[in-house]
């Protein structure tokens, strides 16, 4: 059995934007600025960055030990930070993807055959 047209399009779609994204995450990621992130730069400004806890609960979490810093820990230094943006940009992609497959309503048979006609 074929896809429909309109099927294919749309994973045609979201392929070539998933491919995208892989590229831009990958290959200009290393680009990226080093001064500090929005935050980070507020808490510098307003000079409560002093008073952080030393030991915040995210430190807690098992992930926190590969990826500190927008980079991928025990990697050479040339692919930690391209390495991170492929595994967030799949990671949210994944998260995307499943968020939508339970939000779209599955139709019926009938109701594909009564809209490809």
């Amino acid at each position: 059995m074929s896809l429909p047209s309109s099927l294919k399009r749309n994973s045609t779609f979201v392929a070539i934007g998933l491919g995208v994204a892989l590229v831009i995450s990958t290959l200009l990621s290393p680009f990226a600025s080093q001064a500090p992130d929005g935050l980070d730069r507020v808490a510098q400004d307003l000079k409560f960055n002093t008073k952080e806890d030393p030991n915040p609960p995210s430190h807690a979490l098992p992930f926190r030990r590969i990826f500190d810093q927008y980079s991928l820990n025990g990697v050479p230094q040339q692919f930690a930070t391209p390495l991170a943006g492929l595994a967030g940009t799949l990671a949210v992609f994944g998260m995307a993807w499943g968020v939508g497959k339970l939000a779209v309503r599955k139709t019926s048979d009938a109701d594909q055959k009564s809209s490809l006609k």
